[in-house]
């Protein structure tokens, strides 16, 4: 009798054990590099960012967006052509540093509006566009989720808001967003 109990009991023990290490992921990768495509494909922005990963369920990481051309036909953003992008992400899955996340980021950005300048108040009044740049800074929250593979490859999809805090831009509200591919070493 007391055999079969033992057996059991080992046996146990070691299906429980293996479900704790179902993973295998290597958790010494905490590094990744990602491109964001959805802002290179459909905006003009080359939006590179990297991920540092703090433990099993956080990370922090920066992204960096520059404009590679005129946006101002996508209507989304189209003033933006720099940003730098502190970010801190949440996880909330048993894997590690991946699935479903929230995240709370700042944004450094500068851009150009432009406003119609009236010389004269005549029925034929003049004017013309002038062009002016500014600097403002947002925070914001976002949420998303990220699937990695075996070997580190890397996609995620995410979506996020945050308010301007200085004013100085002509919108009050940025965006934050896209499916990005990357690769975790």
């Amino acid at each position: 009798m007391k055999k079969p109990i033992l057996l059991l009991t080992l046996l146990c023990t070691l299906v429980s054990f293996s479900q704790e290490t179902n993973d295998n992921f290597d958790t010494s990768k905490r590094d990744e590099l990602k491109l964001n495509m959805t802002n290179l494909i459909a905006f003009k922005w080359l939006d590179v960012g990297y991920e540092r990963i703090i433990n099993e369920e956080s990370s922090f990481g920066v992204g960096t967006l520059i404009s590679l051309g005129d946006n101002s036909d996508t209507g989304l953003d189209e003033y933006r052509t720099f940003s730098i992008t502190p970010y801190y992400r949440h996880f909330f899955s048993k894997k590690y540093a991946q699935g479903f996340f929230v995240e709370a980021f700042s944004m450094l950005h500068t851009g150009k509006d432009e406003t119609y300048v009236i010389y004269d108040t005549l029925p034929t009044s003049n004017g013309q566009y002038e062009e002016e740049t500014y600097t403002d800074f947002a925070v914001g929250i976002s949420a998303g989720a990220k699937f990695v593979t075996k070997r580190g490859f890397i996609a995620e999809i995410y979506l996020g808001i945050g308010r301007d805090l200085l004013g100085n831009s002509y919108n009050e509200v940025v965006g934050r967003g896209g499916i990005s591919i990357g690769y975790r070493f």
